[in-house]
């Protein structure tokens, strides 16, 4: 996930438990290089296609193109912190660009994982319900959810423009990650908190309905053979994508945060615990953003009509 310069504990603690952090500058640099290089062609295509290429908007699409706009908004903030790390994790853009980046990091994360569930409850209704859910499966209903997940997510994530601040450190401007070590503990709560609200009630949500719809698609009743093979193929990408999603990037990332931040707070005096704690935390996290890159494979995934027209478009534009 996000990550600009931080100050990663107060002097005392980094007395106690020096931890080496050199990888920073190289590793965080090119992950995020990668995710921009890749994400913004890729999220930019979608939207495109989506805006300007389709006559016909359905709930997919509409969750969808939310999903690559929440992706382009966070995607626009990582030369900021290419050439943070570039210099060394020092922060040369000052107070407001700190808080910005932070909060357009966590609005990304949290705003893709509830665009996600929306996403996998609307495939769960068309599967398992696909007649008595037709009412509720509209496009004015998919932009109301979208709206109202806009506006949990911003309620979400608003006190991140509170912790996420500059400081001075070693001689340099630094940009928190995650709180000043003087007030980390109450960013614990926050954070886990935001955990639990953000990440653990939408995985088990979603966990709930492929569950559900895996049983639907591999017993199918009356009610679900009129969707036929092309629906439930369609059902079954849709599982595999997004439970790769949770897979590679955002449950990794929130075990190794918690564990931080539990460590950090309430375990400093064991150095060897931090430091890998730490560094387990400090790898996942930039790489949380690969779902930047990853989201737009729903897009093409989500129906054979999708792939064709961009081939067409491709096609007609060489």
């Amino acid at each position: 996930m996000e990550d600009n310069g931080e100050l990663e504990a107060n002097v005392s603690l980094k007395n106690q438990c020096p931890i080496v952090e050199d990888y920073k500058k190289v590793y965080l640099s090119m992950t995020y290089s990668i995710v921009f290089v890749l994400g913004l062609p890729l999220n930019g295509i979608v939207l495109w296609l989506s805006w300007c290429r389709t006559k016909r908007w359905t709930c997919t699409t509409i969750y969808l193109s939310n999903l690559m706009v929440a992706d382009l908004l966070y995607i626009a903030t990582l030369p900021f912190l290419i050439i943070n790390y570039s210099l060394g994790d020092q922060w040369p853009f000052g107070e407001a660009l700190c808080r910005l980046v932070r909060f357009l990091f966590y609005a990304n994360l949290y705003g893709s994982i509830l665009l996600l569930t929306c996403i996998s409850v609307h495939r769960f209704l068309g599967i398992c319900y696909p007649i008595q859910s037709l009412a509720y499966r509209t496009q004015r209903l998919a932009c109301i959810g979208t709206g109202t997940t806009w506006a949990l997510v911003i309620l979400q994530v608003l006190p991140t423009l509170v912790f996420s601040e500059t400081g001075f450190s070693d001689n340099k401007t630094v940009c928190y990650d995650l709180s000043r070590p003087d007030n980390f503990s109450h960013f614990f709560v926050y954070g886990m908190v935001l955990s639990f609200s953000g990440f653990v009630v939408p995985f088990l949500i979603i966990l709930i309905c492929y569950s559900l719809m895996i049983k639907s698609l591999v017993k199918p009743s009356e009610a679900q053979t009129g969707l036929g093979t092309a629906a439930r193929t369609k059902s079954i990408r849709t599982i595999l994508v997004v439970c790769g999603l949770f897979t590679l990037c955002f449950g990794p990332f929130h075990v190794t945060r918690s564990a931080y931040l539990f460590v950090r707070l309430h375990a400093t005096k064991y150095c060897p615990l931090l430091s890998r704690v730490s560094l387990a935390y400090k790898v996942w996290r930039p790489l949380v953003s690969l779902n930047s890159c990853l989201n737009p494979v729903l897009f093409f995934l989500s129906g054979d009509s999708n792939r064709s027209r961009l081939v067409q478009e491709l096609w007609h534009n060489r």
